[in-house]
């Protein structure tokens, strides 16, 4: 087969005091996500797509929360090393297609620059790189401000 297609889904909580990191770009807000790396959803998201592509098991299976090294860690060294990891296995990137779901703030100003920094760590065009935000006309835990959500789709072609 000469394509795989991977999924990626992630949900961060929200909490003052924290930073916001999306698409490896610091969204300036008075609120961020909580985890143990920067907790850059977007960028986890498409981890998860083109580690489920080549059935690789997921993010957890390679940076594991229980491991201090991955402490703080800036998800844009994640995102390089699944990078390498595809590469590694005679893929490259086809297209990747992610939507990230948050109340607010509005991220439509971020959104190019969000764009620009996934295609330089993947080495790719940035034409191959979408993303989309969206809020969930305040319904659910996104809606009411407690989390924030992502989904990918990964396509790999052949290298």
């Amino acid at each position: 087969m000469d394509f795989r297609i991977g999924y990626g889904y992630d949900v961060h909580r929200l909490a003052a005091g924290e930073e916001l990191w999306i698409g490896g770009i610091l969204v300036p807000c008075d609120f961020g996500a909580v985890g143990h790396s920067d907790a850059d959803v977007l960028l986890h998201v498409i981890c998860d797509a083109m580690l489920g592509a080549l059935a690789l098991g997921d993010l957890g299976k390679h940076f594991p929360d229980t491991d201090p090294a991955y402490k703080g860690i800036d998800s844009k060294k994640l995102l390089a090393h699944t990078m390498e990891l595809v590469r590694s296995k005679g893929w490259i990137i086809g297209n990747i297609d992610t939507t990230v779901c948050l109340q607010a703030p509005k991220l439509a100003p971020h959104i190019i620059d969000m764009r620009s920094v996934i295609s330089e760590v993947l080495g790719c065009e940035m034409d191959l790189v979408s993303v989309k935000a969206t809020t969930t006309e305040k319904l659910g835990f996104v809606g009411t401000g407690e989390g924030i959500s992502a989904h990918a789709v990964v396509l790999l072609k052949k290298g």
